[in-house]
């Protein structure tokens, strides 16, 4: 059995298409959405409504941790828009797309930049879209706890610290921990490029000290201190941007 996974695939369809080649099965581990690319400040729904210089200063704030002046800056901008209804739109353009890239089968949950209330209008028959959930893959079980915590980003898919840990708790002992942010390890949390940490899971670190799964994957950091490490017996694994890198991380056994 081959499984290719991805996450953080913001927008990259193209690469998308072909992630699935030679495997079994596709799992995707969320953030299809690309609101405002970090690295090319042109690409993304914001640059697209507001231009490229503005999304050169929201990244500035955004990296210097300025962020009531990055909320300051995003109220004058969409003051006079319908921004409810601007962002649905683009978000429904890059999910038809995103989701007609999916082979099958694909086995997906949510990251935190997705809207998890659009996924079943754009989910096709051979995609199963999991979050707290179990299913078997030629014996071996995962598990998939999907969204983001709490943070000063108030992206779309964050939710408090006691919904995650029951998400997690439900899961019970799997032999592969599927989810869009890390355990709570600094050196999986922590992103090299803006010299910051992400938040990370206290639940799923909790959860594979407690249940030692084979694997726990999951990627939301982008360039992360370390790719992969070992908590007990468990190998913990961000399986990449895939967005910049265009390439799954393969498991066989």
């Amino acid at each position: 059995m081959r499984v290719h996974v991805v996450s953080d695939v913001h927008g990259n369809t193209r690469d998308l298409a072909r992630a699935g080649d030679g495997a079994d099965a596709l799992i995707c581990l969320g953030d299809l959405v690309l609101f405002l690319d970090y690295a090319d400040h042109s690409r993304g729904i914001f640059p697209d409504l507001f231009g490229v210089e503005n999304a050169d200063l929201i990244v500035e704030l955004r990296t210097a941790r300025r962020f009531d002046e990055a909320r300051d800056l995003g109220r004058r901008l969409w003051a006079g828009l319908d921004r409810d209804a601007a962002i649905l739109s683009a978000v429904r353009k890059q999910y038809a797309e995103m989701f007609a890239a999916f082979p099958a089968p694909t086995y997906a949950t949510y990251g935190n930049v997705d809207i998890p209330s659009l996924w079943p209008e754009y989910a096709r028959p051979g995609t199963t879209v999991l979050d707290g959930e179990r299913v078997e893959l030629d014996g071996r079980v995962f598990g998939f706890v999907g969204g983001g915590l709490r943070t000063p980003m108030r992206t779309p898919f964050e939710v408090s610290d006691e919904e995650y840990a029951a998400k997690v708790e439900a899961l019970g002992e799997v032999d592969v921990l599927c989810s869009h942010i890390p355990p709570d390890v600094p050196e999986l949390t922590y992103d090299v490029i803006p010299r910051r940490f992400e938040r990370g899971s206290r639940a799923l670190l909790e959860a594979i000290r407690r249940t030692r799964p084979r694997y726990a994957l999951f990627g939301h950091v982008h360039q992360p201190l370390a790719q992969r490490m070992r908590i007990g017996t468990t190998e913990c694994v961000n399986v990449g941007h895939f967005a910049a890198t265009g390439r799954p991380w393969a498991l066989e056994w």
